[in-house]
């Protein structure tokens, strides 16, 4: 059966070199290249496909990896910036559409009408099938008016879905009394709590009714929504009720349905390290109709292969009936990216 990942990370080469380039001025984005150096899957091409052999009808849609191109540069850099990425992309996938039969644009979200100018142009001339991103924009929250462009944009011009990416570093204390996050649990919990944020964000602020065609694929299964279903279902019934300082209460009834039901109009990916009982949270809180295949490469122990492989034993495992397996496996993908594969 086809294995179509719709949530794996790469580098082009030239976009990889620039950032060696960055990183000389940057500490923070040094820090992070000395581990990518150690993960070659990431960054050069023939041994990612190479490394994609050993996993029969296996394919990637490629994600450009962290950090957020606005985390690069000023609002006047970054466009440069993501042009050279997406370049890079629809040059790999024009070359190699056998494994990767699709790409999803970056945009530099610190310039919003650059961000709208890349997405036009990637998505128009390139053939991007959505776009990435993440769950801050420079510690600035996604539900700002000034960044519903973009999400109006890919709801009501091009259909496509939005790939969501948490990003958070250490800076995010988890006390108010520290200066910095310890033992990255910045990325261990805050990732996940990150999403669930922005997830949120967009309920409570009316985006979701605003923009009912919109399609926001979560990295990581949705985050904490599906573990928390009740604590989202019965616990925000009775949104406003733990605060005085704000009207929730009326917000609520504003709301065209439940709360819970807002957080299940997201897309979840399986990329959960291959946990079976996450995935199968994850389902049972999504259905079968909004995950899709995910696994995370190359970002494993093994540097690429582990989360392929224990993510499809993980799926293989739940012995779903074959189309909720054939939907989760490149079905809704194909539907949701409008792929026609060869």
């Amino acid at each position: 059966m086809l294995k179509l990942d719709i949530f794996p990370h790469i580098f082009p080469q030239p976009y990889f070199e620039r950032m060696k380039q960055i990183a000389e001025g940057n500490p923070s984005l040094a820090a992070q290249l000395k581990r990518w150096m150690h993960i070659p899957v990431l960054w050069d091409l023939d041994k990612r496909m190479r490394m994609m052999k050993r996993f029969p009808e296996y394919k990637q849609i490629l994600t450009l990896s962290m950090p957020a191109i606005e985390f690069l540069g000023s609002p006047e850099e970054t466009p440069e910036l993501a042009r050279l990425a997406n370049d890079g992309m629809a040059e790999i996938v024009q070359k190699h559409p056998g494994q990767f039969p699709a790409f999803v644009a970056s945009l530099p979200m610190n310039n919003v009408a650059a961000s709208l100018e890349e997405m036009d142009r990637a998505i128009g001339k390139l053939g991007a099938r959505g776009v990435q991103i993440f769950t801050n924009v420079n510690g600035r929250p996604l539900d700002e008016p000034e960044f519903f462009p973009v999400f109006e944009r890919m709801a009501n011009r091009y259909g496509l879905p939005v790939w969501v990416h948490p990003s958070r570093t250490a800076k995010f204390a988890d006390y108010p009394t520290e200066t910095k996050s310890k033992y990255e649990i910045w990325w261990l919990f805050g990732w996940p709590y990150e999403t669930s944020a922005f997830m949120a964000r967009l309920v409570f602020s009316g985006m979701l009714d605003r923009l009912p065609k919109l399609r926001i694929i979560t990295h990581h299964l949705g985050a904490t929504a599906p573990f928390f279903v009740n604590r989202i279902g019965y616990g925000m019934d009775q949104l406003g009720a733990r605060t005085s300082d704000e009207d929730y209460a009326s917000l609520l009834k504003k709301l065209a349905k439940r709360p819970v039901d807002y957080f299940r109009m997201f897309y979840g990916d399986t990329s959960v390290n291959g946990a079976r009982s996450a995935i199968r949270c994850g389902i049972d809180f999504y259905g079968t109709r909004r995950v899709l295949f995910g696994t995370d490469c190359p970002f494993d122990p093994q540097g690429g292969p582990l989360f392929i492989r224990e993510t499809i034993k993980a799926l293989d495992g739940l012995k779903l009936k074959k189309d909720d397996a054939r939907r989760i496996y490149f079905g809704n993908a194909m539907q949701m990216l409008k792929l026609k594969l060869k």
